[in-house]
């Protein structure tokens, strides 16, 4: 009786390590520095949001994580990285609506965005903002949007390079409200600036941050933004939608995600501590000076919304006859 007793003893034991396996891990991740992969360059928007997250990330789990820059065409190196990557909550990597317009931009990518990662939660949100030469004499879109009806081809909206989301968000208007205009790439936000002031192009279309100075100094002149509803930043500029282009939304965003397979309770761990760092004031804020809006989301929220951005970006390169690389 006592030997059964012991191996019924037993047997339970073995049955609760089984039963348990991943709780147990989330209990003591992370054990070691994680890696945080992101598909840009050190220096910009993308990384400057992200170290921030990354340095609250690591003090909220008691562990160091350590950005790396893997900066190349679509993403594509940084999605290698992870996606071959132990799914242990141990590398983690940064995307972007980006990487949804690269799933139609590119002829094949080496990963599925959508069954590859598993999604962690949003980190922020941002709109793209379409100004003009404050010497213009287009102060709104609607101006723009006169003008462009009345001289059809004659006037230049000015975006970076050719498949960018400054790029497509101006294909995705000139479709929508049904205008004849030139869009005119650029290398970089400086040439696009240039291009507005010398009056070479008569509106862009870029993010906050990088005409931030220039709006500023009262160079160029916000005329709309490109969410749902009015930028927190710009509550006295109207949308697109508002502005009369009924059912023109570009909203873009950045968040984390994990290798699929990542056990849930660490994801859950994840999303419960980014939920708590972009609640506080420091974060908010510190984004919101480069035109961000701290905001967490649900796994499954990240998740639609990748998958309602690729569709959403895939007809607009088709429209727009962007060849694939």
């Amino acid at each position: 009786m006592t030997r059964l007793t012991r191996r019924q003893f037993s047997g339970g034991l073995a049955a609760t390590a089984v039963a348990m396996p991943s709780t147990a891990g989330a209990q003591t991740y992370p054990s070691r520095p994680v890696r945080f992969v992101l598909p840009f360059a050190a220096g910009g928007v993308a990384d400057i949001t992200s170290r921030l997250a990354a340095e609250k990330l690591g003090e909220k789990l008691g562990q160091r994580l350590v950005v790396e820059n893997q900066p190349g065409p679509g993403g594509i190196s940084a999605g290698r990285s992870v996606t071959t990557a132990a799914p242990d909550g141990h590398t983690l990597a940064l995307l972007t609506n980006g990487t949804a317009i690269s799933v139609a931009l590119y002829k094949a990518l080496p990963f599925d965005p959508v069954k590859d990662f598993a999604t962690v939660s949003a980190l922020g949100t941002f709109d793209l903002v379409f100004a003009t030469n404050a010497d213009s004499s287009i102060k709104t879109l609607g101006d723009f949007i006169k003008a462009a009806r009345e001289k059809p081809g004659t006037l230049n909206v000015g975006t970076i390079n050719v498949g960018g989301t400054q790029n497509l968000a101006a294909e995705l208007f000139k479709s929508l409200a049904g205008l004849n205009f030139q869009i005119v790439p650029y290398r970089g936000t400086p040439d696009v600036i240039v291009a507005l002031l010398r009056n070479d192009v008569q509106m862009l279309v870029e993010f906050y941050a990088p005409i931030k100075s220039t709006l500023l100094d009262n160079k160029i002149r916000a005329v709309a933004t490109s969410g749902t509803q009015r930028s927190p930043f710009f509550a006295d500029i109207p949308t697109v939608a508002q502005a009369g282009v009924a059912g023109y939304e570009v909203t873009s965003w950045n968040g984390l995600f994990a290798p699929v397979g990542t056990p849930v309770e660490i994801i859950d761990l994840l999303n419960k501590t980014v939920r708590e760092i972009v609640a506080t004031p420091e974060v908010k804020e510190r984004y919101a000076d480069l035109g961000i809006e701290a905001q967490a989301s649900t796994p499954e929220q990240l998740k639609a919304r990748l998958a309602d951005d690729i569709a959403k970006w895939a007809a607009v390169i088709e429209r727009a006859g962007i060849p694939k690389q």
